[in-house]
């Protein structure tokens, strides 16, 4: 099926790296490429607030204080596990560092900045917990083993099952400290597909040793649309791939065959978002297309300090399309797993930036640790789960200043999030999804206010904080977690589905072998698929993927670290 032209729709990570790999690996010229997205952050996102306000999702939502910073996530990086988004990194300069690849960039100032996290887990009445001791008994111990000695090929056996229904007969380690650290980190819920928890024991397996303290977390220079994401774009377009941003992909033409199983796109119909024009694009026969069929951060609303984020009830753009496909053929997957279940996969965050550096270095001396290094996690001091157990309220990330290239040097951005957006805030007695960006900074000083320990109390300076805020920008994230729905291995498209002769599905609903979602490596890994697929590249040449799970000297340190 190989192609001398690409069409890609949406402009995230998956397919920029199908893009480099063509280039680079099949040798196509840039203008063999064209990419049609609504824009180009994709979930790697970083930008000024003011830019942000005027994205596609937030036209209906208009702000009235635009000042500051947003980022509505960023991921850790792990290049012991996130191999093919290093080896994509190394193929293009850094957009900040003369004389560096994006990978050396960020190796660079990773050496420089290690990561130590010194209050991973804190609570009120305690300060900092030990996570180092995580808690598990013997039979948290068993459920655990089952899961990281399962063999892929039993993988199926965990179809539909959540966490909660796996460790249905073990409530015992949704109390522990490995649980606490274990969600937050990655962004799991009890909720949440246990075959995706099997692949994160899978690939994750060194963390046990290491999870209280990230210790093998890396971290890129400046946000990761800065740091990742403009690189790529850069490059690209210095090799003359056609970017066309503002257009919404609405709808797929299909060649109609006698067997209705031949999956041959011949056109696309698109929206420009800027104009309400429709727009068609013929899709020939040396055309492959590129498609990521979902994306997290799809539908996702902005607030500021005194207006919380309205809740978009779209349906998301890219998972919409995808729906479109499936109506037509039956082995491309089940969106609504995903994009129809919203208490399985909603977040809010915030990005909270100031005019001095008054909390951060409250921060800091509560922690006892300086910016770069916290994913800090406020446990309950009362049971807040269904279970009637403690759980985490809210998480921060302090990172290295600045975050951002434009940042001026007396301010301060801090990222946190609310995994559970309709519990109420222990500080402001309202649901976080409703909270104001103001609120959510109350909360935030309150939970510090618990485990702060003294002398005095960031109390005591609660309106020099907040006079100190510039604004804190809430973003209401329907699909967040969506990736981590529970589901079938069925229920998400193969890169390359059977009887395809044109059409690929990237990013983090498309399924591999025993590839995680949610990190940068997956999205890389399936872009690098498609691409090579569509080049004539054999597969044998893709990078080689480490397996932590076969190593014996990481399995023993995991089980010793479990008994811990």
């Amino acid at each position: 099926m190989t192609k001398s032209k690409a069409i890609m729709i949406g402009a995230g990570l998956a397919n920029m790296a199908a893009a480099v790999y063509l280039i680079q690996e099949g040798h196509w010229q840039g203008n063999q490429i064209t990419f049609y997205s609504i824009d180009d952050h994709g979930s790697n996102d970083g930008s000024a607030a003011d830019e942000a306000a005027d994205e596609y999702w937030n036209k209906n939502h208009p702000l009235d204080n635009t000042k500051g910073f947003i980022a509505r996530g960023g991921r850790m990086l792990n290049y012991r596990t996130y191999v093919d988004l290093m080896d994509l990194l190394d193929r293009v300069p850094s957009a900040t560092e003369p004389a560096m690849t994006a990978a050396e960039d960020t190796r660079d100032f990773d050496a420089h900045h290690r990561t130590f996290d010194k209050a991973r887990l804190m609570e009120g009445g305690k300060g900092i917990i030990d996570g180092g001791k995580l808690g598990l008994n013997n039979k948290d111990r068993w459920y655990l083993t089952k899961l990281i000695l399962m063999p892929d090929s039993k993988e199926e056996e965990l179809d539909n099952v959540t966490i909660a229904d796996y460790f249905k007969e073990d409530q015992h380690i949704f109390q522990t400290n490995f649980w606490y650290m274990w969600e937050t980190t990655f962004a799991f819920r009890t909720q949440s597909s246990a075959q995706e928890l099997r692949r994160y024991m899978h690939q994750m397996i060194y963390e046990f040793t290491q999870i209280e303290h990230l210790v093998g977390v890396n971290r890129t220079r400046y946000n990761q649309y800065e740091s990742m994401m403009l690189p790529l774009i850069n490059y690209l377009k210095e090799q003359g791939v056609n970017i066309v941003l503002n257009r919404r992909v609405m709808d797929f033409e299909f060649k109609d065959t006698p067997m209705q199983d031949q999956i041959t796109v011949t056109g696309l119909k698109m929206t420009n978002t800027e104009t309400d024009e429709v727009e068609h694009v013929d899709v020939d026969d040396d055309t492959a297309v590129i498609f990521t069929n979902g994306s997290i951060t799809d539908s996702a609303t902005l607030g500021d300090y005194n207006t919380p984020a309205a809740e978009n009830m779209d349906y998301g753009a890219a998972a919409s399309l995808w729906k479109k496909a499936t109506d037509r053929f039956y082995n491309l997957g089940n969106p609504d797993k995903f994009f129809a279940d919203r208490d399985a996969s909603e977040w809010v965050s915030f990005t909270l930036t100031t005019k001095n550096h008054t909390l951060l270095n409250e921060i800091t001396r509560i922690t006892t640790q300086v910016p770069g290094n916290a994913l800090n996690s406020f446990l309950s001091t009362s049971p807040i789960t269904p279970l009637g157990n403690k759980d985490v309220n809210m998480s921060i990330v302090v990172h290295h200043q600045p975050h951002f290239t434009t940042q001026k040097p007396n301010e301060s951005v801090i990222w946190g999030y609310f995994l559970y957006p309709r519990r109420r805030g222990e500080f402001v007695e309202k649901p976080y999804i409703e909270m104001t960006g103001k609120e959510m900074a109350e909360e935030l000083i309150g939970q510090l206010s618990k485990v702060d320990p003294g002398p005095g109390n960031i109390m005591d300076k609660k309106q020099e904080i907040l006079d100190s805020i510039i604004n804190n920008i809430p973003s209401y994230m329907p699909y967040a977690s969506a990736l981590f729905n529970n589901r079938a291995k069925a229920d998400r498209p193969l890169v390359i589905p059977a009887h395809s002769t044109n059409l690929a599905f990237t990013g983090e609903f498309a399924e591999q072998p025993y590839q995680m979602v949610f990190t940068e490596q997956s999205a890389v890994r399936s872009g690098e698929i498609a691409a090579y697929h569509f080049a004539g590249i054999p597969m044998s040449k893709l990078v080689k993927n480490p397996r932590y799970d076969k190593d014996p000297k990481t399995l023993a340190r995991a089980t010793r670290k479990m008994f811990r």
